[in-house]
């Protein structure tokens, strides 16, 4: 039976992962298994409306704002795909496409899915003008200066009858065979190699440094117009219009018009056929209905096109050995099983470590050293150990046992009664763990000390010269030169960056401590009730299971974290060595939202969900998921669903943007 609090918990999970493909652009499960979580978080809201939260995936389409970059807000929202991976799923999306237009045999054009990052262009008097990522759908990163450096996008189009403006979408992506080459000369130089083409092509477009981007060799494809088409009929026609322009679109061989499911499978298998001899990744197909009027009678959810829909290909496998399994000591006192391979070529690169969770994974998968093992990476990120090849098993395998002790600092080993994982005992002063907090509190999502990155703590931790988190704050350009390979711009670039990170938000310094169950949504629900940490650190159980969002484990470990004196230490050692917490804007007094309570339904136009839910918090009122008697608000957006009509039942005061923007 799912709880509310399962819920939350699966929810942070999605967050971790969020954090590892957006920020860290370092994915820890495939698109499959990440799809399915939010479809497990989706069909749970669907059965309770009531738990759902304002920061549930489901409420946005894709990655964070990045620093250093300009916000666009986008003519058109730019949604994000549903996906499907089965022959049932896409017959059942074209059963869908044909009753809500109430007509059979509509044609689809099919379309390869570019494993790459998409974008928006704005062209003006034929002159590329503006380059923007998705970002969260309605606002992104203007990229112009980067987007520019793609040799096979022109800054000026050609042709005869070109648009006053015209505006496209298009992937940008990586080369398969600069993709290798790139990582090789990141291997070569001791950088962290990239996971995937994708992650590549994403992580370019978010540099800085324009000439930079222009070495990656990135790449694009144009797929759709969202403004100076009006004589387009059908998607069909897009590609060809589009190269007339000068565009860079798919090949015409790679494009096809269907009217069946037998067509959709048969131009599929063609492709699958020659997938490896592309010189690009893709993850399968888009399909889109052809003619481009029904993508207006059919509309969108608030993430996804009805018209449209992607089918991805199942994960690519291997079969290799297991030579030995390892353990890895995480930044909690997790000890995660890591199986040492036999190497192996998957996907275009070569595997020779792949993670086993923990025992009772080894357990139930009976995974043994010297097994013969089904190894799988789909959508080209972190592998993973499937099952075992029975019949190949030698009489020599032998079965594995988790470690007593841990190999780390040598304490002993502990497995609570509510947890699958084995710990190690030893949480004040194991090297191990000490050292994956340093890494995590550093991260881009938590504290962003920028140039502070893995290698680098790592020397300064084998070095001794921080053994805590607040000892960063206490580094001296003489500890940094005396490292090997620093010299004095390097060493002052980091210490430049150690100070600029002791201004941090409430929420940001709160994430980056580490607390078990706190990830960045509960890290800002905590910040926005407690307002001050003094008043945190005085919370009881009781008081934190009040607060909307908060469930049994997170409140037993915030609580069970500031109980700890070392822990309270330790956080006072960062405040006393220059740590400031910015203050939380004080709500405002007396205004029309006071104590009032708002639910948010809908598209909303000039606000993000995020940003409509911060200007009524600021101003003293409360937003929650569910409309009932108690609410006083609701405010709506386009593609309005139940709640307006609950609303109207219960007589709650309906709010248009505009009305909304007066309150304000």
């Amino acid at each position: 039976m799912t709880t509310k609090e399962k819920y939350l918990e699966l929810i942070e999970t999605i967050q971790k992962h969020d954090f590892h493909y957006y920020l860290e652009a370092k994915p820890k499960i495939s698109d499959y298994e990440y799809d399915q979580l939010i479809k497990k978080v989706e069909n749970i809201e669907k059965e309770h409306p009531d738990w759902v939260v304002p920061f549930s995936p489901t409420k946005r389409v894709g990655e964070m704002p990045s620093k250093g970059f300009t916000q666009v807000n986008h003519s058109v929202p730019m949604l994000s795909l549903s996906n499907t991976y089965s022959r049932e799923e896409v017959e059942d999306f074209v059963k869908r496409v044909q009753k809500n237009i109430e007509k059979k045999n509509i044609a689809l054009s099919l379309e390869l899915k570019m494993d790459g990052t998409a974008v928006s262009i704005r062209y003006e008097n034929g002159i590329l003008i503006r380059g923007v990522t998705r970002g969260n759908g309605k606002r992104g990163d203007d990229i112009t200066q980067n987007i520019k450096t793609i040799a096979s996008l022109p800054l000026k189009l050609k042709g005869i009858d070109i648009p006053d403006v015209l505006e496209i979408r298009g992937e940008v992506f990586l080369p398969e065979k600069k993709f290798i080459e790139l990582n090789e000369e990141r291997r070569d130089a001791g950088e962290d190699t990239w996971a995937n083409p994708r992650n590549a092509a994403a992580g370019s477009l978010k540099l800085l440094n324009s000439k930079e981007v222009a070495k990656r060799g990135l790449d694009i494809i144009c797929y759709g117009v969202v403004e100076g088409g009006e004589n387009l009929i059908r998607q069909s026609e897009v590609h060809p219009f589009l190269k007339g322009l000068g565009l860079p679109v798919c090949q015409d061989k790679h494009v096809k018009t269907c009217t069946s499911i037998e067509e959709i499978f048969a131009f599929i298998d063609q492709i699958q056929s020659i997938r490896s001899k592309l010189p690009f990744e893709i993850d399968g197909f888009v399909l889109k209905v052809d003619e481009l009027k029904y993508h207006d009678l059919l509309g969108s959810t608030g993430k996804s096109p009805r018209w449209a829909t992607s089918y991805k290909f199942p994960p690519d496998q291997v079969t290799t050995e297991i030579r030995d399994i390892t353990i890895q000591v995480g930044r909690t006192g997790v000890l995660t099983p890591v199986a040492e391979l036999k190497p192996v070529l998957l996907s275009g690169s070569t595997i020779s470590r792949a993670t086993l969770h923990n025992e009772e994974e080894i357990e139930r998968k009976d995974i043994r050293i010297g097994d013969s093992v089904i190894l799988e990476k789909g959508g080209d990120v972190i592998p993973k150990v499937v099952s075992v090849d029975i019949s190949n098993r030698k009489p020599t395998s032998s079965k594995w046992k988790m470690v007593e002790t841990c190999p780390i600092c040598h304490a002993k080993t502990i497995k609570r009664d509510d947890e699958v994982a084995t710990r190690c005992s030893n949480t004040k002063n194991c090297p191990g763990q000490n050292l994956r907090r340093i890494i995590y509190f550093a991260s881009k999502n938590a504290m962003n000390i920028e140039n502070l990155g893995i290698k680098v703590i790592e020397k300064l931790v084998s070095e001794r010269l921080i053994k805590n988190i607040s000892d960063i704050y206490s580094l001296q350009k003489e500890d940094l030169l005396k490292l090997d390979g620093f010299k004095e711009k390097s060493a002052q670039n980091i210490l430049d960056s150690i100070e600029k990170s002791k201004n941090a938000t409430f929420a940001r310094f709160l994430f980056s401590l580490g607390i078990p169950y706190v990830g960045t949504g509960v890290a800002e629900i905590l910040a926005e009730n407690a307002r001050t940490l003094e008043k945190l650190q005085k919370l009881s159980k009781h008081d934190l299971l009040e607060i909307d969002g908060i469930g049994e484990k997170a409140a037993n470990s915030i609580v069970g974290f500031f109980a700890d004196p070392d822990q309270k230490d330790e956080v006072n050692h960062l405040l006393l060595r220059g740590v400031k917490i910015q203050p939380m804007k004080p709500k405002m007094q007396n205004h029309a939202f006071s104590g009032k309570t708002f639910v948010l339904t809908g598209t909303l136009q000039n606000y993000s969900r995020k940003e409509a839910t911060d200007l009524i918090k600021e101003r003293d009122g409360k937003v929650t998921g569910t409309v009932s008697k108690k609410t006083d608000f609701l405010l709506v957006g386009s593609e309005a669903g139940s709640k307006l009509e609950k609303a109207k039942k219960l007589n709650v005061e309906i709010l248009s943007e505009e009305a909304f923007a007066k309150m304000l």
